[in-house]
């Protein structure tokens, strides 16, 4: 039996300066666990004097979840949150009801020359939760577990008998695992659904051999182990299985299309809070079908 359900190859937009691979939602599968939308970016070395500049935009239903490997990014929202964003902090925003935020490369990194890699992933809020108030948190003191060759980062949930202090709405497990030559972790096997993804260097599970980027959704209910020979990086990450289909389109999910043609008449007609610090400009409504969508 192979340990590996279904492997989703992300499609890739070139940004220009770096490159973000989307692999959910994809057609072929919508989540793993509670969520839905997984992006890995960089790495890269922008241009001195540039930056990225993610204008403010709305969010509904879902929270996101920042993880940098390397690099800074100015996090602002219409709760009055001000964060920078740093590799080994977790930045958790709850849109909930509504939220509008923006997501800059600091005035230090600019001057420098930005350096951007890392992860953003949105979690679907469960059944009697998608409209809690917006909320945001930034937690810097996570849970390290090592063991000999092998460190993982819990940045949510628990994992390996370590809780990290991150809110989490529904069971949810994410972590970064780094393997130096010869290491070698365990994969726990509670989780509803797992999937792991290979971002550096190079990784096996029980000796199938991972793909750099690819997503890969595990076997429920196995215990696995997860190697490297070379030493490698990946992203665990999943959780608790949804009873009732979630939906997205642009930058909202929800389990009501309802729901989302409110948000898009919302966005349109400017009923959202602003961004203090950061109003002066935002991501218009998409008129055509925008890349991120649930497929029937």
């Amino acid at each position: 039996m192979s340990q590996i359900d279904l492997t989703l190859t992300p499609t890739t937009h070139d940004l220009g300066q770096f490159e973000v691979r989307r692999v959910l939602p994809a057609r072929q599968r919508s989540m793993v666990g509670p969520f839905i939308f997984v992006d890995q970016f960089g790495p890269a070395q922008l241009d001195l004097g540039s930056g990225m500049d993610v204008r403010p935009h709305p969010h509904i239903n879902l929270a996101t979840v920042t993880w940098l490997f390397e690099g800074a990014i100015d996090h602002r929202d219409s709760l009055g949150s001000f964060s920078t964003i740093r590799p080994g902090q977790v930045n958790l925003m709850t849109a909930g009801r509504g939220i509008v935020h923006s997501e800059r490369s600091p005035a230090a990194e600019r001057e420098a020359g930005p350096k951007l890699y890392g992860m953003q992933t949105w979690l679907a809020l469960p059944d009697g939760r998608e409209e809690i108030d917006p909320a945001f948190e930034a937690i810097d003191d996570l849970p390290v577990i090592e063991d000999g060759r092998a460190k993982a980062v819990v940045i949510m949930g628990e994992l390996w008998g370590e809780r990290a202090a991150t809110t989490t709405y529904a069971d949810t497990i994410y972590a970064e695992i780094v393997l130096e030559a010869g290491g070698a972790i365990p994969l726990e096997d509670e989780a509803d659904e797992r999937a792991i993804m290979l971002l550096g260097g190079e990784a096996s599970v029980d000796g199938h051999k991972l793909e750099k980027f690819q997503l890969n959704v595990l076997q429920p209910g196995r215990d696995m182990t997860l190697a490297s020979t070379s030493g490698g990086r990946v992203m665990l990450l999943g959780g608790e299985a949804f009873d009732t289909k979630r939906h997205a389109w642009w930058n909202f999910v929800s389990s009501s299309r309802e729901r989302i043609e409110q948000a898009k008449a919302d966005w349109r007609e400017g009923r959202f809070p602003e961004v203090p610090g950061d109003s002066e400009e935002h991501i218009p409504l998409p008129d055509g079908a925008p890349k991120t969508v649930t497929y029937p």
